[in-house]
């Protein structure tokens, strides 16, 4: 597998064994410095297992978060279009000869009605999700592009989509540079597992069964001019700490290649899937005190990407990962093409089962309840803000007072606009005391918009 050297992982996590307290120290010194970490430095910090400095390595990763991010947290939510696939991934509900679910793909029509239901809700942000097969003889970009296409198109009032981000199939270049026109903020493609042989193993048959094509997808989408790129792993399919170490191989490549890192990266478990029983044999399930170093160690090695968390996690591991690195959770999610108009939500054709079954409101409650900004924010694409322009904002921490003013900003609009009783009581007591840690400048430019609001005004940014 390309950029993955299976040997060089290993060993260091071999000799990361032998590594001392005072190594620990210096490397999670050097992380405070939002300095990323070498394979080896995160090889040690993922080989550290004692109390102390677990709960150090936690404490860094919170630090790191703040620094460059504060304390946002964006929200956004998926919408499956499709869950036809002519793959056959072990672990994936929408395999291909897994007869135990419905097949269904929408329509436009069906999109903007989605779409239409998260809007009032009070979403701003989604990520577009499909199985890799085109519905009604399409080919998979005119798909993808007309998707796209249909949720830009839908309003509620004056709530629009801010942005519409991706998760599809590989494409080739040209394709690719369809998906740039169409408007999509990052393409997001998980390699799934790093591990060459477990890939195989368990994507045995269809277009997913070739690991480096995955790889390349991504520098394709580049040569076609989206610098915004997720990736991810689905653990729990391979030893959580080689994982990492993959990620982290592949951040390296991307760097060396194009100049700047991921955008986001994912982490998913491995949930239960209708028809399935993989998760049920698992030799490498993640345990949640594992899954928290995971997200830490993360943090700490690629301090300025967005982290990423899925409704997979049950409400108490995604309020405690908040405070160790992720900076984007998905919200009131359903995970099945269809599913937003239905009381079942769409249990029948869902590609796993959900952790978080919370309302978006609920999880705008949790959030400011503990100190955390609610965030809908879309900025940074629209002041192109994206690729190396972000990541030059993002290292030395500058983002945070953009991402701090605009979370307040969405904040306040939700509130206003779609807020419970409860969350209006507490988002606005959040705002106000938010509001008191500003400095003057940004007090004043927070008023500023905030007075357009009461005025009317929407989707403002700075």
């Amino acid at each position: 597998m390309k950029y993955i050297n299976e040997s060089l992982i290993n060993g260091l996590l071999d000799k990361a064994n032998a590594a001392d307290a005072k190594r620990i120290d210096d490397i999670l010194a050097k992380s405070r410095e939002l300095k990323r970490l070498s394979l080896e430095e995160a090889a040690v910090l993922l080989r550290a297992c004692d109390k102390e400095s677990v709960e150090k390595i936690f404490r860094s990763a919170a630090y790191v978060k703040n620094k460059i991010y504060g304390p946002r947290v964006v929200l956004f939510a998926p919408l499956y279009i499709s869950n036809f696939c002519s793959n056959n991934c072990l672990y994936c509900a929408f395999k291909a000869d897994n007869t135990s679910i419905d097949r269904r793909s929408l329509k436009s029509a069906e999109i903007v009605e989605q779409t239409e239901w998260l809007l009032k809700r009070g979403h701003k942000r989604i990520l577009v999700v499909s199985g890799e097969a085109a519905p009604h003889g399409k080919k998979n970009i005119d798909h993808y592009v007309e998707s796209i296409e249909a949720v830009y198109s839908a309003s509620v009032g004056p709530h629009r989509i801010k942005r519409v981000n991706i998760n599809c199939a590989p494409l080739a270049t040209g394709e690719f540079r369809r998906l740039k026109a169409a408007g999509i903020g990052t393409f997001q493609i998980f390699q799934e597992t790093y591990h060459e042989e477990t890939y195989r193993l368990v994507h045995p048959r269809g277009p997913k069964s070739d690991p480096d094509n995955r790889l390349d997808a991504i520098n394709r989408a580049f040569e076609a001019g989206i610098d915004d790129i997720g990736i991810g792993a689905l653990f729990g399919l391979y030893d959580h700490r080689f994982e990492v170490l993959g990620l982290l191989s592949h951040v390296e490549a991307m760097e060396s290649m194009f100049g700047i890192g991921p955008h986001t990266i994912s982490v998913p478990r491995i949930e239960p899937a209708v028809g399935l029983d993989f998760e049920k044999h698992l030799k490498y399930r993640v345990s949640d005190d594992d899954f928290r170093k995971v997200v830490a160690v993360l943090r700490l090695a690629v301090p300025y990407t967005g982290m990423i968390l899925s409704t997979r996690e049950e409400p108490f591991m995604r309020d405690e990962l908040f405070g160790l690195g992720i900076s984007q959770v998905s919200a009131e999610s359903r995970t099945s093409p269809g599913g937003y108009d239905s009381k079942t939500g769409g249990s029948s054709e869902a590609q796993f089962e959900l952790g978080d079954k919370r309302t978006l409101d609920e999880v705008i409650v949790s959030l400011v309840s503990k100190g955390f900004i609610p965030s809908f924010c879309a900025a940074c694409y629209r002041k192109s803000r994206t690729g190396e322009a972000f990541m030059n904002l993002a290292k030395p921490g500058t983002i945070k007072g953009k991402c701090q003013l605009n979370a307040l900003i969405t904040l306040k609009e939700y509130l206003d606009d779609f807020g419970s009783i409860e969350a209006r009581q507490k988002g606005y007591k959040f705002i106000e005391d938010a509001r008191k840690s500003l400095d003057d400048e940004s007090r004043k430019q927070l008023d500023e918009f905030y007075a357009h609001l009461c005025s009317g005004a929407r989707d403002e940014y700075v």
